[in-house]
């Protein structure tokens, strides 16, 4: 039997202005950042090597001579024909007028191209809502393992199966799939890919993520006033994360982060994932 979450309120604990410094520093951290989402102009999976550059590259880029990405021995370089340089996973590199990433495991990389392009449009929240924010236990999942999804940033990783919450949702008891999903070499968040009635109409149609947070004692607390978009919300660069089965609330979840259309971009209505 899984264990309901409780409204945080009903615990006398509440945390709007905790998460209202997270929002801020979200919303700074994507209109000035050189790798925001925002910025990003492409993103390609390495395989056998990328060519970046002239016009008829993998990947042309304005301005910039002619360069290589390759994965080597799990160790991503940006090569010339002078020589060549390192491009640790997750660490930002400057190639002319652009910002590169690599990322995504060990024989699977991928590169994602980001480029200045002048004023940002940053995402709006709803006001913190106490009620959609829970504290309970962590049920354990039907079947252990892996599978490989999309994390929020569009890179293919292989998540493993953390369990379920149930939280109560305008008087419903709800059950979302939880899964851990790597974040760094040592490092892991526990993930929740939902969608809800405001997809599409107020929030982005393919869905939201949330995070678990670990309270300690086997305890953990869901803040859907934490939610905020996959990073194809904001870019085409990115490909979006396909809906997980049954984390489908039918009810409207107005909290956390909101979605305006105007400059991000929406996929066709009924497109698939990619």
């Amino acid at each position: 039997m899984a264990t309901l979450l409780l409204p945080s309120v009903l615990l006398g604990q509440s945390s709007p202005a905790a998460v209202a410094g997270e929002r801020a520093a979200y919303v700074a951290w994507l209109g000035t950042a050189p790798n925001s989402p925002l910025a990003a102009v492409a993103q390609q999976p390495i395989g056998a090597g990328l060519r970046l550059g002239p016009a008829d590259a993998d990947i042309p880029l304005a301005g910039v001579a002619e360069h290589r990405v390759n994965e080597r021995e799990a160790m991503v370089r940006l090569e010339t024909g002078e020589g060549s340089r390192a491009l640790a996973r997750g660490q930002p590199v400057r190639l002319g007028g652009y910002t590169l990433t690599a990322g995504g495991p060990q024989g699977r990389a991928v590169l994602t191209v980001f480029a200045d392009s002048g004023a940002r449009k940053t995402p709006e929240h709803y006001p913190y809502d106490p009620a959609l924010a829970f504290e309970g236990t962590l049920a354990p999942p039907e079947r252990r393992g892996t599978l490989r999804v999309l994390a929020v940033d569009g890179v293919e990783t292989e998540a493993a199966e953390a369990g379920t919450v149930t939280v109560p949702i305008r008087g419903t008891p709800v059950r979302l799939r939880v899964r851990r999903i790597p974040t760094g070499e040592e490092e892991s968040e526990l993930e929740i890919f939902f969608r809800d009635a405001t997809n599409g109409e107020e929030t982005y149609p393919a869905g939201r993520f949330v995070s678990l947070i670990p309270l300690g004692n086997g305890r953990y607390r869901l803040d859907f006033n934490r939610a905020r978009n996959p990073f194809c919300a904001y870019s085409r660069a990115y490909p979006c994360p396909a809906p997980w089965s049954g984390n489908s609330i039918a009810a409207p979840v107005r909290a956390g982060e909101r979605y305006s259309g105007g400059g991000l971009a929406v996929p066709p209505a009924g497109a698939e994932p990619r």
